[in-house]
């Protein structure tokens, strides 16, 4: 009877474990506000757009501040090579833009140019 209890607890055990490795995972990404402080940014793009370097990753932009970095609006007229991913495409006035976290990109040949709409 002893070691039935035991096979009980074993499995019961067992089942929860696996139970709780089953669930899936929800990836919830949240970008920081302009203005906020990082101390680094993982695998930066470095762009040059007027005599400033800019720093470009994951859809941020960033500004150097000493060591650290601070985040940036995206300024008009810089050009990137990749949108981030996820970005949407929406026509307004007939043109077709590109849309990703309030930046608009429109496409100029091989690059993507940051505009005001």
């Amino acid at each position: 009877m002893k070691i039935i209890k035991t096979i009980l607890v074993t499995v019961a055990f067992l089942g929860t474990m696996l139970g709780s490795q089953a669930q899936t995972r929800t990836v919830v990404r949240v970008y920081p506000k302009h203005g906020t402080i990082v101390k680094t940014v993982s695998n930066p793009r470095v762009i040059v757009h007027k005599r400033t370097n800019y720093y470009y990753a994951d859809g941020v932009w960033y500004k150097a501040h000493g060591k650290r970095y601070v985040v940036t609006a995206a300024p008009r007229g810089i050009k990137i090579r990749t949108l981030p991913r996820g970005s949407k495409v929406v026509y307004r006035n007939g043109r077709r833009l590109y849309q990703y976290r309030g930046v608009w990109y429109k496409r100029r040949g091989r690059h993507y140019v940051v505009v005001n709409v």
